[in-house]
């Protein structure tokens, strides 16, 4: 079979089709956590989201039609599939932009904040308790197979908001709203223990400096600090390895939750 023959097979409604499935896949790689990494070159990205539209051009298939090919029309449903595409990737992006601010958090109260780092995953400058937390993620991420959680939540996208449907705008809004509005919350919730910790030694060294006012608590608080807060971190980092695993779950059903037919 020659080429003309293999392009005879598909007819103007399915090119159409992918056209629109790869409009919504392509805001993954640009804000969903791994796969928009800035250690992925672009090119591969692009041959990833290739791939994965042909994965799912049947599955939108079953619940399209026949697709208007003139340019206002085909133009308008382009931008709604980039938009169910961002609204669905925007609500797994902020539970990585959680993990990142809970280790800006902990840098803020040990001191590290005064140095920085190019954060491998978004190219950020960052400092390195943020960059320690953000790559941790990334490892958790891979070890639950969390891309395959998202791949099946974009699939299920499908059912939620068909290739010839609109979304409900106003769910879309308030399901963006509530993801960023718990960014510090989640943040919190990882670092917690470490937080804790922090204060209290901070708090111990204020009775000190009380009792003892020629001790220079700044010369001996840093490395204290920086002693119990990696000792803590290491703790508690199987707590923050579970509660990434459930919270990408609940992620993934809030990204569907948000996407209801107008």
């Amino acid at each position: 079979m020659n080429v003309n023959q293999i392009l005879a097979h598909f007819s103007e409604n399915q090119v159409a089709g992918f056209m629109l499935v790869l409009a919504r896949v392509s805001p993954l790689f640009l804000l969903a956590p791994l796969f928009s990494s800035k250690m992925l070159p672009a090119r591969a990205r692009g041959i990833v989201a290739v791939g994965l539209t042909l994965a799912l051009y049947p599955i939108a298939a079953k619940t399209g039609g026949h697709i208007p090919l003139d340019g206002l029309a085909f133009g308008a449903l382009i931008l709604k599939e980039m938009l169910v595409g961002a609204a669905f990737s925007f609500v797994l992006a902020t539970l990585f932009a959680a993990v990142s601010a809970a280790g800006s958090l902990v840098d803020s109260l040990i001191g590290f904040s005064f140095s920085s780092l190019i954060d491998p995953i978004n190219g950020n400058q960052s400092s390195v308790m943020s960059n320690v937390y953000s790559l941790l993620g990334v490892a958790v991420f891979i070890a639950i197979n969390g891309d395959a959680w998202v791949v099946e939540g974009l699939a299920r996208t499908y059912d939620a908001v068909p290739l010839l449907a609109a979304p409900q705008i106003g769910t879309l809004t308030h399901g963006a709203q509530l993801a960023f509005s718990g960014v510090l919350g989640s943040a919190v919730e990882i670092c917690a223990p470490v937080m804790l910790a922090l204060i209290l030694t901070d708090a111990a060294f204020g009775v000190v400096s009380r009792v003892v006012p020629q001790l220079n608590v700044f010369a001996v608080g840093f490395p204290a600090k920086m002693v119990v807060g990696l000792t803590v971190i290491g703790a508690s980092l199987p707590f923050v390895s579970g509660w990434l695993g459930d919270q990408l779950q609940q992620s993934v059903m809030a990204a569907l939750a948000a996407l209801k037919v107008a």
